[in-house]
């Protein structure tokens, strides 16, 4: 794999670059040699944090994790994106297609239980209600939820406000 590796408010040393070199590198058997990986390290106030990117044919497979140490950091995000490619193999519909940044092996490897499909264990319904972004994510707030689904009264569509990790609000609007 071919790594780029950046830093923000910190310097990458040659110990953290060996360190994402070795547990990224971990990851090495499920992609081809030449599947890039982007790593951005950064620090904020007594956070350690580490974003990690790999672009496969379609999609990217991405994972962040912060702690109070960097190497606890790189550990977490390892096992986060591991998780995740053992997520995408059992996606993968058109496996000469989808599948050119994984490695042959990886692609014929016999599913384990880990590797299960997606069940939907529990189906909620309820009314839209018409409201305003604004008034969405007081109501979300109000449920204690990550997330609310509501009917934009400026667009008529069904638009979803989301709680972010810094605190602030995102809005979700579909464009047909």
């Amino acid at each position: 794999m071919r790594y780029t590796i950046t830093g923000r408010n910190i310097e990458v040393t040659p110990g953290l670059r060996d360190a994402i070199q070795d547990k990224i590198g971990k990851l090495d058997r499920y992609f081809n040699p030449d599947t890039e990986v982007i790593v951005t390290l950064s620090v904020q106030k007594d956070k350690q944090n580490i974003e990690v990117t790999i672009p496969v044919k379609g999609n990217i497979i991405r994972a962040e994790e912060s702690s109070s140490d960097m190497y606890v950091s790189i550990d977490l995000v390892e096992e986060i994106i591991e998780r995740q490619i053992k997520k995408y193999k059992t996606k993968l519909i058109d496996k000469k297609q989808a599948a050119q940044s994984f490695s042959e092996l990886f692609i014929n490897e016999e599913p384990t239980a880990a590797d299960e499909e997606i069940k939907i264990v529990k189906t909620k319904k309820f009314a839209v209600k018409p409201m305003d972004p604004e008034e969405a994510c007081l109501q979300m707030e109000l449920l204690g939820h990550n997330f609310y689904v509501f009917l934009n009264s400026d667009t008529d569509q069904v638009s979803v406000v989301y709680k972010r990790k810094s605190n602030t609000y995102g809005l979700i609007e579909p464009e047909f």
